[in-house]
Parts: C-alpha cells; structure tokens; sequence
C-alpha cells in the first residue's frame, strides 16, 4: 500500500498551494529517519494522538529546524530563521493574532501579488486554505521551526492596539463624569472595561519579561510604560479621566482607601495570569495630574535563583559560600534600588535553607516564600517595626537571621549585636561600593567597635543588560569609549567588544536578559583595626588595595571580554561609581 497521499493534480491547485504529503514519508525519504523509528511513532501517535512531528521531537529522534528544514526542501519553499528575520508589524498585523495562533501562521512579506506567509506546518492544506480565504490573498509559503513562531508571536503581537482600544472603550463608558460608587459596585463584572483593560496590561507585560508597570497621570494624557531589563518602554497613551477609574480598581484590588488620594499607599496582591501566579506590589503617589501607580511585578512560579545563576565570578562564589559557612557575622549586600540585591539574599537563603537551621527573615516586603524559613512582614502603621520584630526575632532561637534593611540605628545596633552573640546575619545598605559600606554604619551612629567586630564581608552589585545572541555582532570602540578603556587597559591590551544592532528576538534594543556583576570586600586585621578607629583615609586606601583588579567596573569589563555586554553597559557601571 503506498504511505503517500496522491497530491492534486497542478491544473486544479491554486498557485503556491502546498502539496498533500505524509510527514513521515518525506522523513524517511530524505533519509532523516528509518523505517521502524517511523512504525514506533505511528504506533504511539495511536495511543496519544499527538502529531507525528511533535512525537519525533520529543523522543529527540529530530529537530524542529531539522523537520522544519526537511519540509522546505520537499515542497520547494524557503526556509527561514525567524529569530534574524526582520519582520515589519505592518505586515504582520495583516493577520489578526486570532488567525496567527490557531493556524501557527504569520505573514512576513507582502510581495503585491502575493503574501509570503511562514507556517509551522506547511502540510497542514486545511490552514492554507483558511488563511487564505480570511486575507483574501494569493499567498507563499515558508516552512519555519513552531516554536521560533509561538515566541515571534509572543514579540510581535504586542496587546498595544488592544490596550489603546480598551482606553477608549473605558473613557466612553465612563462618560464626562466618574461615577466612583458606580464604577466600584460594577468593576469586578466580568467584561468591564477597566477589569478588562487592567487584564491586557498584565498579559502584555508578563509577556515581554517587564519587571514594573507605570501609569502615570500627564497634562496631555495617560501614560502607560512598562520597564523591560531596566528599561522603561512605551506602552500605550490614553485619556487623562481614566487614570481616576485605574487607579480605583488596582488600590481596590490590594485592599487600600480608595477614598484617599492625598496620601501615597502601599500595598500588594496576586494575579493569575494563564499558567503563572504574579505577586503585584503596589505604589501610590499624589501627582499634579492624578494618582501615579507603579506596580512591580514578581513571578511566583520561577522560584528563586541559585547562587550558580546570579553571575559571581567563580573565585568570588567560592569564597562567599565559605562565608555562608559561618556561624557568626554580618554579611552586607549592598547597592542601589533595583541592583538585585534581594536576588542574592534570596539565593543566600535557598542554599542555606536546611532542617538543621532556623532561618527567620523581617523584611518589608516579603517579596518570594521560602518553605522551611519563618518570614514575618513589618508593619508600620501597626508599629511593628524593623527593630521591634528584629527584637523578638532573637527570642525565637534562630541561627540564621535576613533584616530586608538596615533602614535606621536602632536597627543596624541589633543587628549587628545579634552577629557578634552568634548569628549570622544578611541585611542589606544602599551604598555607592563596597568599601564605602562601613563608614555608612559610623554614618548612621553605629559604635565602631561593633562594625569592627561584626562586619564580615560587603557585597556590592549592580546589574547590566546582557548582548542579543542572534544579533550581537563585532563592535569597534568609538573615541569615548576608547578613552575609558585607556585608564583600565594594560598598555598594548586590545579587547574584542560586542554589541547587538537590535533585531525582532530583542525587540530592537540589542539586549536580551540582565546579569549580575559583583565586587566583594572581606574584613581582614587590618580592615578591622581602620574601622575600629573609626579612620576613614586609612580603611579606603587599604579597602581599595584588597579590591584591585576585582571592582564592579573590572567585573563589568570581564563581561565586554567575554561578549557577554556591551561597552556602553560597563562605562554606565564605572560612571555610576566614579567620584
């Protein structure tokens, strides 16, 4: 019996059409699988009625290029990688994302007689069919990996209109007026537009990896921004009045006084969005034009890091997972709002989260659960405070204590009092560098001699932005650049710097994900005596002797060498610690 379905005869296909083929036949000819490995996935297609291709790349028998590639030769149709294809949205929104996802389709050039459209399935006649009715277009064919197309999708189908969209759906019924009693009793129906709106905003944000949501109120409208690898991007601009109704249903959504709006607020709640939980934390703030909201968003689903993944150098790790293995002490992790320090406090605690230790933290917010670790959240306005709670934290018997801050004195003198009666202890201060870190203790009325006695080590970071793999390519220093690479070179030293030039995989920015870059200063002799006497030109000109050649800037710089980032991203680290 012949395996291969008859293909229509070329007088009665439509021009571009693709021929009706068996996937594993055209496998098998092309020598890409055997025979048997054929019978084995039609028998188990039986018993789970997955698709052919699916099951051949999940048992690793092929690849998805591979298969992808296969097709493309057999019907005579391009090949392409859409992660370097420069789609133009344009083009792409000729087909409605409905249409796009159900069919594994998009269309990637409008040829005037023709659109060239990619498929994950180019065998599939019944979606040739289809698209091609719904665009009422002759159209190509492409063969291309499905799930290079499910994440172009996911970049290209940006919910931008549909958020403008529902903007405007919500300032039409709201009308000149904001019925607030009215808005609250109807807002959490199902198809309001503010619920809806709110929804796209999520989905939108989690989709392209943004770490904060901005709405904020201007003289001419509504801005929306999202912040992606410490960028904030435009999202949308709408009517000024909706940022009333917004704001409204977010402060409802964490329990806040949604009559108050002369006060900032804080608060949080939790989102389900698709197959992930996101814990929202939220910020309030009076503005000229209306209520400001930030929302920082945090994924419950991914966990928390390993130490292995926030990007210490190797050497550095090691010695700080010693210092994990300590029973007293204060270990410092400092730099700037959004420099993850919590990732590395966090990833501290996951390593050291075992039976045999009592782990309790006192943080404001209590940003991940931790199973096994006791976690209790400060509350000002109850006057459960850092150093109340730091205060009861040392009757519960604990061996390994986080304070999220060391936000006043009185908090810093516990802390560091519980590190020298045998705890260890992590906190983090919003410090410049590493040696500068002691001295912000003195600052803040902390006796010498307990910093002298307690300090083991201060970690300070700040986080760069990673090069695009598809599109990072050579990059030759320009004259800046040059100059700053002059004063941290050896004489005659060249390094090999990379760049993205910005392509679809990254949305354009040439950056894909943030690393961590780390400098460490441990407290030896010396470094304890300086501070003990509380002597500030000595401790620094001994500090910076222990960290030559091993600064931020030198971390940031290792990553230029190997590829990792750009230029640009270490010069913004060393201009941020210059004096």
């Amino acid at each position: 019996m012949n395996t291969a379905a008859t293909a229509l005869p070329a007088a009665a296909r439509p021009a571009g059409r693709p021929e009706k083929l068996r996937l594993g036949d055209v496998l098998v000819q092309q020598r890409l699988i055997s025979q048997e490995q054929l019978q084995q996935t039609l028998e188990l297609q039986q018993q789970t009625g997955k698709k052919v291709g699916r099951l051949l790349i999940e048992s690793g028998v092929i690849t998805e290029e591979l298969l992808a590639d296969a097709l493309a030769r057999q019907l005579r149709v391009p090949y392409i990688n859409l992660k370097t294809y420069p789609f133009r949205a344009d083009v792409v929104k000729l087909m409605p994302e409905s249409v796009a996802r159900r069919f594994r389709a998009l269309v990637l050039e409008d040829k005037r007689d023709s659109l060239l459209v990619a498929m994950a399935d180019p065998l599939d006649l019944f979606a040739y069919d289809e698209i091609t009715r719904l665009l009422r277009r002759n159209i190509s064919i492409a063969a291309v990996p499905e799930s290079q197309l499910a994440l172009a999708c996911d970049r290209l189908y940006r919910r931008t209109e549909e958020i403008s969209g529902l903007a405007r759906a919500l300032e039409k019924d709201l009308g000149d007026a904001v019925d607030f009693g009215e808005l609250t009793a109807s807002a959490g129906a199902e198809g309001a537009p503010v619920v809806r709106l709110l929804q796209s905003l999520f989905e939108d944000a989690t989709q392209v990896g943004a770490s904060d949501i901005h709405i904020e109120p201007l003289e001419s409208g509504l801005q929306i921004r999202v912040r992606v690898d410490g960028v904030l991007q435009p999202q949308t601009q709408a009517e000024k009045r909706i940022g009333a109704a917004l704001a409204q249903r977010i402060k409802l959504m964490a329990g806040l006084d949604i009559s108050e709006k002369r006060l900032p607020q804080d608060g949080r709640f939790s989102v389900r969005l698709k197959d992930q939980t996101i814990d929202v934390r939220l910020s309030t703030m009076p503005s000229t034009y209306g209520e400001s909201v930030v929302m920082r968003l945090l994924s419950l689903d991914g966990g928390v890091r390993q130490l292995d993944s926030v990007g210490m150098p190797p050497a550095m790790l090691r010695r700080y997972r010693e210092l994990l293995g300590r029973t007293s002490g204060l270990i410092l992790v400092t730099g700037p709002t959004g420099s993850g320090k919590s990732t590395t406090l966090y990833a501290s605690l996951a390593e050291l989260n075992s039976a045999e230790l009592k782990i309790i933290t006192v943080e404001d917010p209590v940003e991940y659960r931790l199973p096994g670790i006791t976690q209790v959240q400060v509350n000002e306005k109850i006057d459960l405070s850092f150093s109340k709670v730091l205060r009861s934290t040392l009757r519960q018997d604990p061996d390994v204590i986080l304070v999220g801050e060391m936000r006043d004195t009185e908090t810093a003198e516990i802390g560091l009092r519980a590190a020298i009666t045998g705890h260890l202890v992590f906190s983090t201060l919003h410090t410049r560098d590493a040696a500068s870190t002691p001295f912000r203790l003195l600052d803040m009325g902390v006796p010498a001699y307990m910093v002298a006695t307690s300090l083991q080590a201060v970690v300070a970071q700040r986080l760069v932005r990673i090069n695009c793999e598809v599109c990072s390519e050579p990059h030759v220093p320009d004259a800046h650049e040059t100059a700053w690479l002059s004063g941290l070179l050896q004489p005659g030293e060249r390094i090999q710097a990379r760049k993205g030039r910005g392509c679809s995989a990254c949305n354009g920015t040439g950056y894909s994900g943030r690393q961590g870059v780390y400098e460490m200063l441990e407290m030896d002799a010396e470094l304890t005596q300086s501070a003990s006497r509380a002597d500030p030109a000595a401790f620094l000109r001994a500090a910076r002797e222990r960290l030559a050649g091993q600064t931020l800037t030198h971390h940031a710089l290792e990553l230029v060498r190997q590829g990792r980032t750009s230029l640009a991203e270490a010069m913004r680290v060393g201009y941020d610690l210059e004096d």
